[in-house]
C-alpha cells in the first residue's frame, strides 16, 4: 500500500473541463482525480475508465468534469488506519485508491493499492505484412511500416510505444517486402523482445495471430503497422481487466459533415424537421485490439482471417467485446493524404 500525503497533483476543482482534469490525470503516476471545491471537499473522483465511458455515452471532453464524475466513492477517515486498510482491500486491484478525509471532508491523503504497472500486457503482435496499395508509388519499392513519419519509421513509432507501455514481446507479422522490415528490426536497438512471423501467403488482418506460439494464456494486444496513436496501453489494459471482457476493441471517432440539408421524416413520409448541414460521427475500429485466450484460441493456423470474422464468431459464441474510446492522438495512415497530415503532425 502507498501512501499519498503530497495530494495536490491528484486534486481537481469541480469547474475543471473533462479535458482539464484527463490531462491532470495523465501527468500523474496513478490515473485517478479527486474532484474537490474551492475548500478541498470530496465532490467525487474520476479514473482514464470513467473518462472513456462518458465518451461512450456521447460526452465531449470540452464538458465540465461533472460529466464523468463518480459521485459516491468509497473513503476513509483519518485516524481509522485498520479500517482503512480494509476498505482499501475490497476495492480491489492494484490501481485501486482511496481517499482519506478529515472531519470536515477535505481530502488528507489517498491511500493507493500499487503503483502503476508497467508491464500489463505482456505480448503485442503488429500487422505489418500488407501492401499498401493506395499510397501508390510510395509502397512501390518500400513496405508502408517503413515510410518515414517524423524522421523515423511508422513501424519505429509503432514499436517505441509498445515499448515504452513495457510490452516485454513483439511479434511483428510479415509478407509484403518482409525482408526490407526483418533487415529494419535486426538494425535497431530496442528495449522487447522483437520477432518475425511470415506470413507465406497473406493471412488477412488477424490471421497472423494463429501463428504465435501456442497456447496463448494472456491477453494480447494486437496492432495494426499503419496506426500512429499516443494510446496509453496500459490504461486500456486496465479497462479490458476492470470490466472482465474476453476483447476490447480502441475505437476512435470519426465525424462526418454533410453538406446538405437532411430531412428527417415519419415512417408514413410526413416532414418532421429538417437539419442543415449536419455533422454525423460514428466510433470506428482504431486498429487496435487486446484478445483474451478465448479469441486467440478461435484463429486458425492454417488460413486466413479477418478481423471482422474473428470478432462477428466469438460474439455468436457468447464472448464479451468492450470498447475502449481513444480520446489521445490517432491516425490511421491508409491514403495519401493520411501519409502527409500525419508528416505534418510530426513535423520537428
Amino acid at each position: 500500500m502507498i501512501r499519498l500525503i503530497d495530494i495536490a497533483p491528484y486534486l481537481c476543482r469541480v469547474d475543471a473541463t473533462t479535458r482539464e482534469a484527463l490531462a491532470r490525470l495523465n501527468a500523474t503516476d496513478h490515473l485517478f482525480q479527486l474532484v474537490t471545491d474551492d475548500d478541498g471537499r470530496l465532490y467525487g473522483t474520476v479514473t482514464d475508465g470513467d473518462v472513456r465511458r462518458a465518451i461512450l455515452d456521447g460526452a465531449s471532453l470540452d464538458e465540465p468534469v461533472g460529466r464523468c464524475l463518480h459521485r459516491n466513492p468509497l473513503v476513509g477517515h483519518i485516524n481509522e488506519d485498520a479500517a482503512n486498510a480494509e476498505k482499501l482491500r475490497k476495492i480491489g486491484g492494484y490501481k485501486a485508491f482511496l481517499p482519506v478525509l478529515d472531519a470536515d471532508g477535505r481530502v488528507y491523503e489517498v491511500l493507493v493499492a500499487g503503483a502503476r504497472d508497467k508491464a500489463a500486457i505482456k505480448t503485442a503482435l503488429v500487422m505489418a505484412g500488407g501492401r499498401g496499395t493506395r499510397l501508390g508509388e510510395r509502397t512501390k519499392t518500400t513496405p508502408k511500416p517503413l515510410l518515414d513519419v517524423g524522421e523515423k519509421p511508422i513501424l519505429e513509432h509503432v514499436l517505441i510505444a509498445l515499448e515504452d507501455a513495457g510490452v516485454p514481446e513483439i511479434f511483428v507479422s510479415v509478407h509484403y517486402l518482409a525482408d526490407q522490415i526483418e533487415a529494419f528490426i535486426r538494425s535497431r536497438a530496442g528495449r522487447a523482445r522483437v520477432h518475425t512471423v511470415h506470413e507465406g501467403e497473406q493471412r488477412g488482418t488477424i490471421g497472423a495471430l494463429g501463428l504465435l506460439p501456442r497456447p496463448q494464456r494472456d491477453v494480447v494486444l494486437v496492432v495494426n503497422g499503419d496506426v500512429l496513436s499516443a494510446v496509453d496501453f496500459n490504461a486500456m489494459a486496465a479497462f479490458h481487466t476492470r470490466h472482465s471482457y474476453d476483447a476490447t476493441i480502441g475505437v476512435a471517432r470519426h465525424e462526418i459533415d454533410i453538406p446538405f440539408g437532411v430531412i428527417r421524416h415519419t415512417s408514413d413520409g410526413l416532414f418532421e424537421r429538417i437539419d442543415e448541414k449536419p455533422r454525423i460521427g460514428h466510433f470506428v475500429a482504431g486498429g487496435i485490439y487486446l484478445l483474451g485466450p478465448g479469441f486467440a484460441a478461435l484463429v486458425p493456423n492454417d488460413r486466413p482471417m479477418d478481423m471482422p470474422e474473428l470478432l462477428n464468431e466469438g460474439r455468436a459464441l457468447g464472448l464479451s467485446i468492450g470498447l475502449f474510446p481513444i480520446h489521445e492522438y490517432w491516425r490511421d495512415i491508409g491514403r495519401p493524404h493520411d501519409l502527409a497530415a500525419a508528416e505534418q503532425d510530426h513535423k520537428p
